[in-house]
């Protein structure tokens, strides 16, 4: 487990679990994303990690890192993207009147939040919903569905869509094709 929060609760959690914890603090790095970024690598590559699943990293990635660990870097958001890229993503739903809000684990790309999805799960708005009860039954849905599409993706289940892919439905591609 890497971190670049010092004393973020998932150290604890992964240590306890007997989980190697490490953390590289971004703020000694200043503006320096890349310099930080390399330090972050580095330490990936040391462990011979072959899948960066990014959960609660609030920072935007390097073309460099995205670059270098591309197809191979996946994250998980709490909308139904495309809808509600970025932050205050359960206060926009409420804003919007949207119906349902849900969660997204996704490639990594360059852009925001606009990597190709892996997996989502949805969640309706009810009457009455705050950020606060929206958000608790999105965040119960992520924790039900990173594990699945990281099992995913790890199996070699789902992989990076080629860039003529619209969508892609792995289950498609292991069914026989009638008609």
């Amino acid at each position: 487990m890497l971190s670049n929060v010092p004393g973020a609760p998932g150290l604890e959690t992964a240590r306890q679990a007997g989980i190697e914890a490490v953390t590289i603090d971004h703020r000694p790095f200043g503006r320096d994303r890349a310099a930080h970024e390399a330090e972050l690598h580095s330490a990936l590559v040391a462990r011979n990690v072959r899948l960066v699943c990014l959960a609660g990293y609030m920072r935007m990635l390097t073309p460099f890192f995205v670059g270098v660990w591309s197809n191979r870097l996946m994250n998980i958001h709490p909308s139904l993207l495309p809808s509600y890229p970025g932050l205050h993503t359960h206060a926009r739903a409420l804003q919007s009147g949207s119906k349902i809000h849900g969660c997204t684990v996704h490639w990594v790309t360059e852009g925001m939040d606009e990597g190709p999805p892996i997996a989502q799960a949805a969640v309706p708005v009810l009457p009455g919903d705050t950020e606060e009860t929206l958000g608790a039954r999105v965040l119960a849905q992520e924790h039900l569905l990173y594990p699945l599409a990281l099992k995913l993706a790890a199996g070699g289940v789902v992989a990076f869509p080629p860039d003529t892919a619209a969508l892609r439905n792995p289950e498609a591609d292991t069914k026989p094709h009638r008609g």
